[in-house]
């Protein structure tokens, strides 16, 4: 190193390569998103579950996430909106704070008559803060379509909420002929590649609306 240089930064050098500094942990390194997996279909016969079996197996190989499945079936929400009766108030009970919870979420949907579930509609709907300023991705299954025009009205749905929808999804085409009966993908290696992208984005999202909510609330 030039001997000119000033004595500040010859003693930043110094600092910087202090082994025992170089090999201590980042200790700005963010904790994992919560991600909140919400299964929309609630179809008798449905495929959702070997999808949703699928996802959790390939996020549970990433550090950056922690995901926990919500499942709309499980919910067992009306599709008519109106005062909550007792029942219906113990499962808002079950499925609310875990969506509050969250930082981001997926959505995985099938698609049914160009469009998305209405059991993944009633859960949406009889929710509002809980979407807001945080980032959805997709995850869509169907015919030949793959379940892409589902997709595109759940992005105004969200939008309408206040959550950031993520550009990238995944999905299915002619779903029921990519795995094999025990749930593996025949062809793994496109589909796991389209995640994990989709699923960076996903991330990137979800820290820096994290963290700007912390300097700022959201709507303030």
């Amino acid at each position: 190193m030039n001997n000119t240089v000033a004595p500040e930064a010859t003693l930043s050098t110094d600092v910087t390569t202090d082994p025992a500094a170089a090999a201590a942990p980042d200790s700005a390194t963010p904790a994992p998103v919560r991600v909140a997996l919400v299964l929309g279909s609630d179809r008798e016969g449905r495929f959702g579950p070997t999808l949703a079996a699928w996802l959790l197996d390939r996020m549970d190989e990433r550090t950056d996430v922690q995901v926990e499945l919500i499942d709309v079936a499980d919910a067992k929400l009306p599709t008519v909106l109106g005062s909550p009766t007792p029942e219906v108030s113990r499962s808002l009970s079950r499925v609310t704070p875990r969506l509050s919870g969250a930082d981001a979420f997926l959505v995985l949907t099938p698609e049914y008559n160009h469009s998305y579930p209405a059991g993944l509609k009633g859960l949406i709907d009889r929710h509002f803060q809980e979407w807001q300023a945080k980032p959805v991705g997709f995850v869509s299954y169907g015919g030949i379509s793959g379940g892409l025009r589902a997709v595109e009205h759940l992005r105004q749905v969200f939008a309408e909420l206040h959550a950031v929808t993520v550009r990238d999804t995944v999905s299915f085409h002619h779903v029921h002929g990519q795995f094999d009966q025990d749930g593996n993908h025949l062809d793994p290696q496109a589909p796991e590649a389209a995640l994990n992208r989709m699923l960076d984005q996903l991330v990137w999202w979800a820290l820096a609306l994290r963290e700007a909510k912390k300097v700022r609330p959201y709507g303030s």
